[in-house]
Order: C-alpha cells, then sequence, then structure tokens
C-alpha cells in the first residue's frame, strides 16, 4: 500500500502534523490555494510562564484570493525576534542545548520572503531531527486538475497512491466516493491518544509547535508521543 497525505503547510507546526507526515510515504504541500488569516499558516502556539502565546510571522495579504504561495512575509528579522522568544521561554527546558543550535541555524539560513518556502524549510528540518523520512514533495509539480475533491483524488493517482490519509476535519467535506470510485481507500487521522511529556509552565497543552515537545522531551518525545498503538479509521 501507497499512503498519500495533502496539507496545507504550517509554522513549526504541532506534533500531530508531524505524526501525519510520519504515517505516509508522500507527502504532499498543498500551497497553491487561497491564504486563510488567523490561522496555522504564519502562527504557532508556545508555552510562557504567562501561559501560552502566539509566535507569529508577519505576512501581507493584498486580496482575498491570494494564495499561500504567493504570501510574502513584512519583516526581515522575525526568525532573529523568534529564536529570542524561544531561548527565553525554554531555555531551561531539559533538551534545549541539545537541540537549540541546529534550530538557529536553520532559522537564520531562511533568505526567502515567502510564507510557504519558509514554512517547507522548517517542517524539512524537522523531519531530519524527528528521524522521519517521508517524501515531501510541492502541489505544483503534479498540474493537479478538477474540483476541491478531484483534485486530491488526481495527486494520489499521479503519485501512485491507493491510500488517501486526512485529518478528521475533512470529513465534512471531503466526497470519499470519488476516491472509491479510483480505487484509492481513505482513512482518518486519529489525534486522541496522544501522551503527555514533561512540559515547562503546567498546566500541559497538546497543541502547541513541535519545538515544545522537542525542547522538553527529546526527538525520543515524538517516537513514544501515543498512550497506545494509533488506529486509522477507513471507508472502504
Amino acid at each position: 500500500m501507497k499512503k498519500i497525505a495533502i496539507l496545507q503547510s504550517n509554522y513549526i507546526p504541532w506534533k500531530g502534523y508531524f505524526d501525519m507526515i510520519d504515517q505516509v510515504d508522500v507527502f504532499v504541500i498543498y500551497d497553491e490555494v487561497q491564504y486563510t488569516k488567523n490561522d496555522w499558516r504564519n502562527r504557532n502556539i508556545i508555552k510562557t510562564p504567562k501561559g501560552t502565546e502566539w509566535l507569529t510571522i508577519a505576512v501581507r495579504q493584498e486580496s482575498l484570493s491570494q494564495r499561500i504561495c504567493d504570501t510574502k512575509v513584512t519583516l526581515s528579522n522575525w526568525n532573529v525576534k523568534h529564536l529570542r522568544s524561544l531561548q527565553t521561554n525554554y531555555g531551561k527546558a531539559p533538551f534545549f542545548k541539545q537541540y537549540f543550535e541546529e534550530i538557529s541555524e536553520a532559522y537564520l539560513s531562511i533568505t526567502s520572503p515567502y510564507l510557504s518556502e519558509i514554512n517547507v524549510s522548517l517542517i524539512k528540518k524537522m523531519n531530519t531531527i524527528l528521524g522521519i523520512g517521508t517524501t515531501i514533495i510541492d502541489s505544483r509539480e503534479l498540474a493537479l486538475e478538477g474540483g476541491k475533491t478531484e483534485r486530491l483524488v488526481d495527486a494520489v493517482l499521479k503519485l501512485g497512491g491507493n491510500c488517501y490519509l486526512s485529518g478528521p476535519a475533512g470529513q465534512a467535506y471531503i466526497d470519499v466516493a470519488l476516491f472509491n470510485d479510483k480505487g484509492i481507500e481513505v482513512e482518518w487521522m486519529d489525534y486522541s491518544n496522544y501522551a503527555e511529556y514533561p512540559q515547562l509552565h503546567p498546566p500541559f497543552v497538546h497543541g502547541v509547535s513541535i519545538l515544545d515537545l522537542l525542547f522538553n522531551a527529546g526527538a525520543e518525545g515524538f517516537r513514544n508521543r501515543h498512550d497506545a498503538p494509533s488506529e486509522r479509521v477507513k471507508l472502504l
């Protein structure tokens, strides 16, 4: 079975995003769609002594139809500011010193003004640190055709896949029959069985950036992320 997942890029996403990448053979970055304001594309959550806090990349949105891949950042030194925030809030975390230099190099090596390229660069770096070997490609390489679900089906077929893994929110809009008609199984991610890990600044919060897990529990914490074997719900 060859499994494919397709998602928009997020800025330093949470562990569930990387869990999905780890579950598939090919992960498609689908950033040729509309940029959505106040979403996960340009921001994510970290823990601080005062509670959770957004770490945000300021971007320029010139029209409602603007695509994620066309969205540009407005400040050139955003990466330096974010590194300072990470150092301030995670400097005392058990694995901070082990990973911060590598994370800093990844941040400071970014020169692109495009949000999508920034996100993908950091996602690939995190994959390397976490030991995830999944192939990542840009959806624009596939020249996708059709409507919303048809384009997803088209991507899976062009990649030689026979299983599509979706986030649970996809159940609200994905037409599963279109996949099944092409001999493709559909599975839904299950985010309900994640284990807690030692985390600075309690109470514990699951939905924070992967950097929180990395600095607090290391790459081993990601490998031990489930309380029990993860299950998928298949629609045949």
